[in-house]
C-alpha cells in the first residue's frame, strides 16, 4: 500500500477561498477540514506561502495565524535548496517565456512551493491552469508538468480526501 498523499497549499487555494467559494461567514466547515487534515499530515503549505498571505492583512492572515501557522514547512532544508535549484533551471531554460516571467516566477512563492513537493514527494494544489500558450507568466501548473509535479485543484483534494460540506440549520 503506497503512503497518502501530502496535499501542499498555494496561496490562492487559501485567497481564493476566503474572499469567494468558502469565505469563513458562508463555508466554516472548508476550514475546519484544513485544520482537521492538517492534523492528520495530510495537508501543508510553505514558510514563502504565508509570507505572502501575512501581506494581506485581513480575516485569511489573522485565521492563518491563529489556526494555521505550524503547518507552514520551512523551505530552508538542503533537498529543498537542492530541488529549487531544478525548478529554477528548468524555468531559465524555457524560451516559452519573457524575461519579466522568469524574474517573477523566480521572485515569488510559486518556484519554492513546487520545489518543496518535489523534494517531499507531495502534491501542489492550486486554483492555476496549465495554459501552453501563456508568454508573461509562469503557472504553476506548467512548472510542475516541466519537473515532474503531480498537482491538482481544490476541490479535487477535497474530493480525494472525502470531505464533505453539509449545511447546518441553525
Amino acid at each position: 500500500m503506497s503512503p497518502p498523499k501530502v496535499f501542499l497549499l498555494d496561496a490562492n487555494v487559501f485567497i481564493e477561498s476566503a474572499k469567494r467559494y468558502y469565505a469563513f461567514d458562508i463555508a466554516p466547515g472548508y476550514w475546519v477540514a484544513l485544520i482537521k487534515y492538517a492534523g492528520d499530515g495530510l495537508v501543508r503549505s510553505i514558510d514563502k506561502v504565508k509570507d505572502e498571505i501575512n501581506r494581506g492583512n485581513d480575516d485569511l492572515t489573522k485565521w492563518v495565524n491563529r489556526n494555521f501557522h505550524v503547518w507552514f514547512e520551512s523551505t530552508n532544508q538542503q533537498d529543498v535548496l537542492d530541488a529549487y535549484s531544478t525548478v529554477m533551471t528548468w524555468a531559465q531554460s524555457q524560451s516559452q517565456f519573457t524575461a519579466d516571467a522568469k524574474a517573477e516566477f523566480a521572485r515569488n512563492a510559486d518556484g519554492w512551493l513546487i520545489a518543496y513537493a518535489l523534494a517531499k514527494g507531495c502534491v501542489v494544489v492550486t486554483d492555476e491552469q496549465f495554459n501552453s500558450e501563456i508568454k508573461r507568466r509562469i503557472k504553476i501548473p506548467n512548472a510542475c508538468i516541466g519537473v515532474g509535479v503531480p498537482y491538482m485543484d481544490t476541490f479535487d483534494m477535497l474530493r480525494d480526501l472525502g470531505v464533505r460540506l453539509q449545511f447546518l440549520s441553525q
